[in-house]
């Protein structure tokens, strides 16, 4: 794929180990996040518990809170170190490594941007991400216009998307008024499409309905795809990523596009050993069928796959947004208590 086609891959991790099979098999990008980072940390206690120790003794002041976050970003740099080859060679499109801003920040625009800029100085080749909240587009604005590659997350819909594109171009809009660089800027926008497919399925359950279950694996690239679409015939000077995998179609539909897949390493693994053919899906059109039972029976799938089936407001109070927010708050609590395991050992 990498090599015949203008997609590109990007590992949906910074562990190291992961992060370099990533690369060896065409990756030129990375993410990193507090659930990422929980996971990279139990996964390497033994290797990390040191480095810990010795925040703790380098910041007695400070809470775990503090010491979990500085991991996130000595994590994060780490592995941008590796892909500083891919953002020299891609003038910095690609080759970025993806830092999240708390969660817990979703709701004010100022303190996401003072967030987004301090991620921003921890090396050249970061790209920052920023959720698709109500504020949260509105501190993507001001980060491009301030030469922040931006990542949009906890995205879900056209509606969303196009949120997001539009305040990269006022934001691109400004910093080119102003005579500064943008040619090495590359921000994306990421659709979680798995975590659509996912609030569709607990509808369901909750639903005295009954559809054909294969439906709901479409759900989130019919949105992807209709959101490729809209971008490439309105010149959106940013690119779209698809996370969140469940199934292959998160990746073998969207081959072809001048977008990002990334998949953990898992499902990496699981595409390389497949005989799933590497062709251009891209513009094939999912089955309407599918498109119209899903509208029908899911206003919640209607509202992701309209353009104006959301406002900038509603955006917070959208499932999948509450969802996936509650999750990566609650991944920041587990890395407090893995820090606080370090910090205040049980003496039992």
């Amino acid at each position: 794929m990498t090599q015949t086609t203008p997609t590109c891959l990007w590992n949906d991790s910074a562990d190291i180990d992961e992060l370099t099979y990533a690369i060896d098999n065409g990756a030129v990008g990375a993410t990193c996040n507090p659930v990422i980072a929980v996971t990279i940390l139990k996964k390497h206690l033994a290797e990390w518990r040191p480095r810990i120790e010795a925040l703790l003794g380098e910041l007695p002041g400070a809470t775990e809170d503090q010491i979990g976050w500085k991991l996130v970003e000595e994590m994060s740099v780490q592995a941008a170190e590796l892909l500083e080859p891919a953002f020299k060679e891609y003038r910095g499109r690609n080759g970025r490594l993806s830092i999240q801003t708390d969660p817990r920040l979703y709701r004010d625009p100022e303190t996401i941007l003072g967030n987004a800029m301090a991620f921003n100085r921890l090396a050249p080749n970061m790209i920052v991400k920023i959720p698709a909240t109500s504020a949260g587009i509105t501190a993507i604005e001001e980060a491009t216009h301030r030469g922040v590659s931006v990542n949009a997350t906890v995205c879900f819909s056209l509606p969303q998307c196009i949120a997001v594109a539009e305040a990269v171009e006022r934001g691109l809009r400004r910093r080119e008024a102003d005579g500064e660089d943008i040619e090495s800027m590359g921000p994306v926008c990421t659709i979680m499409v798995g975590r659509l497919d996912d609030w569709l399925k607990v509808v369901l359950e909750k639903r005295p309905i009954s559809v054909d279950p294969g439906w709901l694996e479409w759900a989130g690239v019919a949105v992807f795809k209709k959101t490729y679409a809209v971008f490439k015939q309105r010149g959106y000077r940013l690119r779209l990523l698809s996370a969140a995998f469940r199934n292959h179609m998160h990746w073998s539909q969207l081959i072809g596009a001048d977008a990002v897949i990334s998949p953990p390493s898992a499902w990496q693994r699981r595409f390389n050993a497949s005989d799933i053919e590497v062709r251009r899906r891209i513009d094939d059109p999912v089955d309407p069928q599918i498109v119209d039972g899903l509208r029908a029976h899911f206003p919640d799938f209607e509202r992701a796959y309209t353009e104006h089936g959301l406002s900038v407001d509603e955006f917070d109070s959208f499932a999948p947004t509450v969802r996936t927010l509650r999750q990566f708050i609650a991944a920041c609590a587990d890395l407090d208590a893995l820090v606080r395991d370090v910090m205040l050992p049980d003496p039992v």
